[in-house]
């Protein structure tokens, strides 16, 4: 199948720029590793933008990607010459190190929503360098959309980067270790002080150095202010396959039920012997609560206070489940709601969520998740009812 759409936007990048970013992804993802398995994830939309171009199948999520990205070089079009500028630098930093182009997305998402709620759509942010993204009409009214990406691992304790790359760094000790000690075990991590990553991964090293040396000594526990280690059978009533073997899944779903949803699990297997790590900080994970943060810091600064605002929080870095969870259980409603009696949500009539399960849902209910700030003066304005009135 031929996606031409695909073609422009490697265009707009440039080919030898395109062709680099790929190379280097590929390095990323091609090694069987957990944490290529998680730049797989990462970057998911580079991935398919590249399938697209060479024609290959595209499944309906990889197919959203494309369609947004396409719209980029229609965009650009549209713009002025600054314009043209700014969004040419916004696309070469998606393509270095570990920047995607989520949040290019997440913009043209945000501004093709509002065009299917029958809203004329202005890119300000590009086109005049405003603190803001878009700027939508609608019968006379107008309102502020900042666009805000955010990654998910600000709410949490132990960063799901910083785990793989600490299973990946002792997944070869584990085996060795594994032959000498056939059997089945659980080695239980809480760190009150988290693991995270980035700047701070030189605990990496001292954490692996601990683990193996406990191993080393036969020891059962360990612990300090930095981390509290346990290690024991694996005993698990019911976690049986059919044939008698130890079922992985069935360990894992145990675990997940035992641990809490913000525990992190590895598993190492050598035969039939089976060696897991679970690990967790000593409080439950914070996202909503960073959201929270987020909104009440960049809120003064990228909304100017003339008009009603907007705040389009794009969470990445989160997976079905946890973006399920905190849906569901209105975690980020209540964050958001308290936000929104803040003295820097005065000028924010509404708050959206999206993560990367809602980017190309255009005009579906579930486009994004909306919060209506009560107390401002245009929450009940008609014309802009359709890009803030409560999803729930």
């Amino acid at each position: 199948m031929i996606y031409p759409g695909a073609n422009a936007f490697v265009s707009l990048v440039g080919d030898v720029v395109w062709q680099k970013r790929v190379q280097t992804i590929a390095e990323r993802v091609a090694k069987p590793t957990r944490s290529s398995k998680l730049a797989a994830t990462k970057f998911a939309a580079e991935c398919a933008i590249e399938k697209a171009r060479r024609g290959l199948p595209l499944s309906p999520r990889e197919m959203s990607f494309v369609n947004l990205a396409t719209r980029l070089p229609e965009l650009y079009e549209t713009l002025a010459s600054h314009g043209r500028t700014r969004l040419g630098g916004a696309l070469e930093a998606a393509m270095l190190g570990d920047a995607t182009i989520i949040p290019l997305l997440h913009l043209m998402h945000t501004a093709e929503l509002q065009k299917a709620r029958g809203f004329d759509v202005v890119f300000t942010g590009l086109n005049e360098a405003t603190p803001f993204d878009l700027l939508i009409k609608r019968d006379g009214a107008a309102a502020e959309i900042a666009c805000e990406p955010m990654s998910a691992e600000d709410g949490r304790a132990v960063h799901r980067g910083a785990w793989t790359a600490l299973v990946d760094r002792i997944d070869p000790d584990l085996q060795t270790w594994l032959a000498a000690h056939p059997g089945r075990y659980l080695l239980k991590l809480t760190l009150p002080q988290g693991l995270r990553s980035g700047a701070e991964t030189e605990d990496l090293p001292l954490l692996h150095a601990r683990i193996n040396h406990m191993l080393a000594n036969a020891k059962r526990s360990d612990y300090d202010e930095a981390a509290v280690l346990r290690l024991d059978p694996l005993l698990l009533a019911g976690a049986q396959a059919g044939d008698g073997q130890v079922s992985q899944p069935g360990v894992l779903a145990k675990l997940r039920h035992e641990f809490g949803p913000e525990a992190h699990f590895s598993v190492t297997e050598a035969g039939p012997s089976m060696f897991i790590m679970a690990a967790r900080g000593s409080a439950e994970n914070a996202i909503a609560g960073a959201v929270r943060r987020r909104m009440a810091a960049v809120a003064p600064t990228r909304l100017s206070g003339t008009r009603a605002g907007i705040l389009a929080m794009m969470i990445d870095d989160t997976d079905r489940a946890e973006w399920k969870i905190l849906c569901e259980q209105l975690l980020l409603e209540g964050e958001a709601r308290q936000f929104l009696t803040f003295q820097e949500a005065r000028n924010v009539v509404a708050v959206t969520c999206v993560s990367r399960f809602e980017l190309g849902q255009v005009g579906a209910p579930e486009g994004d998740l909306r919060f209506r700030n009560p107390m401002h003066p245009q929450a009940k304005s008609p014309a802009l009812a359709p890009a803030v009135l409560s999803t729930f």
